[in-house]
């Protein structure tokens, strides 16, 4: 899936930047058997239905010319959100001092899911500091980072 993603992006990025917004994340994904190719977005002040829409259509365009995915799929782009997922060291970087809601695969002192603020990010593994300390975890053994939101 890595080359798709990457294909893509290689070909939204120009398109996403041309109209004011960062590219956050390329995702393809299949969801009950219906595969999606997702485009999450972001600029200052947020990002609005229109935004999506004029990233949408010309995206839309060169993926019919350049058809980079066989078969068919869904197309979305949407914004990246307040409560958006970290994956790439940038993500990581920007977001350093954040809190963040870090998913494990296994439990780790019995639970599964642990909220604090991030402190440090490494090519192996994430720290946060939780009411309990500070907390490392393997990225091998995280399943989902994201920015936790408080309602």
């Amino acid at each position: 899936m890595a080359k798709v993603t990457e294909a893509v992006e290689a070909l939204a990025r120009p398109v996403v930047e041309a109209q004011g917004c960062s590219l956050w994340d390329v995702e393809y994904v299949k969801e009950a058997g219906v595969w999606y190719l997702r485009l999450y977005i972001d600029k200052p002040g947020g990002i609005s239905i229109d935004d999506c829409e004029a990233v949408s259509r010309p995206v839309s365009d060169l993926l019919d010319e350049a058809d980079p995915i066989e078969g068919s799929y869904t197309f979305e782009v949407s914004s990246a959100g307040a409560d958006r997922v970290l994956r790439k060291p940038e993500h990581f970087s920007a977001f350093l001092g954040s809190e963040v809601e870090v998913k494990l695969y296994r439990p780790q002192n019995g639970r599964k899911d642990w909220v604090g603020t991030l402190t440090a990010c490494t090519d192996a593994s994430i720290t946060i500091t939780a009411p309990q300390g500070a907390l490392t975890f393997e990225k091998k053994d995280v399943a989902q980072t994201r920015l936790y939101v408080r309602v």
